[in-house]
């Protein structure tokens, strides 16, 4: 049994959906928050059909088959009807076909071909959320909040995203010309030469004696086991450590588990994430084993409008905990949780069914996570003051935000708090930022041996 093979009902797999569609080589068609739910899931009364409405479904049906100029075939009018119906609920929500499986796994176990983009929907077109490290889309200066318009000279308006993902798969080692649109410019072209995407889950380094960066570009199956390792390691190496930045800037997510992993290495005791939906089987539970390998040392967590997802759960539980200082700027906000039901060996809907929370009740739903301090990146050149930044509540049919509290305004939020190259003259500001806290943060509260228990709140009280 594969991870992402479970009970739904009689017959389906249930996952929590990372659900922003991933084009992360183009190659995949969704990257998943996914967790297997092992409890079978209890089946809704089915609900009588409206008549009329059926009755209006099958006339159009049959004036297509009889007067389209092609011929087309009952299937495909059928399987058009499912991802219609899909569509129009929410961004999430989609049919899968053909390979879609395929790509679903190689998404979320780490090596896969294409260009490494994350990708929404956005008024026909594809927008990037963010590039993934090190790939050939970041590597071609793809930004996030970029809309992909044309693939190959082929015009993308209202092209389905798995059609989209399709077209930018290809052998590693050919060419793939994609148009894009940026806020600011002329539409421009960007040749790429598609390579096999492996990303690798975490990364250390040392960034002066006793400081630890930590980088997190996607959570993979193994991304908990990892980071638990990577600390323990650390402190085997280092002895004593002062600081820890927890980099998820431009995470889109991924599987669940391994966000819960990540959280579970930095608190003792208490719930991580939990789940609501409409069905029983949807209200899911997470809390923390007592693992705490990275014990009572400083945390700093940087996030950025391309962390969506498993990334905020992550942030937004270290939060609540009071656990870590998060810093940088708001994330994407995408609080939702999609389920895979299959519905023959080849096909599946992957279907928005629940909301997350964080562990103080907290719905980021179109909202996001808001830093303690506020940080943005530094650029080379001056940028405006009213930039674009994009997010969950910019998607079109984006669900409302669970605990009824409004939705912020992507692009005004962070007007106060742009810095410029001119200003501040370093590679990363927010990572010099972070470290700055940490030093400030040991100034006052000399560093300590790990410990199983305690927290950084208690730490800094």
């Amino acid at each position: 049994m594969s991870f992402f093979s479970t009970t739904f009902s009689t017959t389906s797999s249930a996952h929590l959906g990372r659900g922003l569609i991933s084009i992360a080589s183009a190659a995949a068609f969704a990257t998943l928050l996914s967790v297997s739910v092992n409890a079978q899931q209890q089946q809704a009364e089915p609900l009588p059909l409206p008549l009329d409405e059926v009755r209006m479904f099958t006339e159009a049906m049959d004036r297509i088959r009889m007067a389209y100029v092609e011929e087309i075939d009952d299937k495909t009018l059928l399987e058009n009807a499912i991802r219609g119906m899909l569509a129009g609920l929410d961004p999430h929500s989609a049919y899968m076909a053909g390979n879609d499986y395929d790509n679903l796994q190689e998404t979320t176990t780490g090596e896969f071909g294409g260009l490494g983009i994350e990708v929404g929907r956005e008024d026909g077109y594809i927008r990037v959320i963010s590039p993934i490290d090190d790939t050939p889309a970041d590597r071609a200066g793809i930004q996030a909040g970029d809309l992909i318009i044309q693939i190959d000279n082929k015009p993308l308006r209202e092209m389905l995203p798995q059609e989209a993902a399709q077209m930018m798969r290809g052998e590693p080692g050919t060419e793939i010309t994609i148009t894009i649109a940026r806020e600011g410019q002329e539409p421009f072209d960007l040749t790429i030469v598609r390579e096999v995407i492996a990303v690798a889950s975490v990364r250390s380094r040392i960034l002066e004696p006793g400081y630890i960066y930590i980088r997190i570009p996607q959570f993979r199956v193994n991304t908990g086991n990892e980071t638990e390792a990577e600390i323990e390691k650390l402190y085997e190496e280092h002895g004593t450590l002062k600081g820890i930045i927890l980099d998820l800037r431009n995470n889109p997510g991924g599987v669940l588990q391994a966000s819960v992993g990540v959280v579970d290495s930095f608190i003792s005791q208490g719930r991580i994430v939990y789940t609501e939906g409409r069905l029983e089987g949807n209200n899911q539970e997470y809390n923390a084993t007592r693992k705490n390998v990275a014990g009572d040392v400083p945390v700093v967590v940087l996030i950025n409008n391309g962390s969506a997802s498993a990334s905020e759960i992550v942030a937004g539980a270290l939060q609540d905990h009071g656990r870590a200082i998060i810093m940088g700027t708001r994330s994407f906000g995408k609080g939702s949780v999609q389920t895979i039901m299959p519905l023959s060996e080849e096909r599946a809907i992957k279907l928005t069914t629940s909301l997350y929370f964080t562990p103080s009740g907290r719905s980021i739903q179109a909202q996001g996570i808001e830093p303690d301090i506020i940080v943005d990146e530094a650029f080379v050149t001056r940028r405006s003051r009213n930039v674009a930044q994009y997010n969950e509540s910019d998607l079109q049919g984006h669900l409302e935000n669970g605990n009824g509290t409004e939705e912020v305004d992507s692009n005004a939020a962070m007007a106060d708090a742009l810095i410029s190259a001119e200003e501040v003259l370093v590679n990363d500001y927010p990572l010099n930022e972070a470290l700055n806290v940490l030093k400030g943060i040991n100034a006052f509260n000399p560093p300590v041996e790990a410990t199983e228990t305690g927290s950084f709140a208690q730490r800094i009280n």
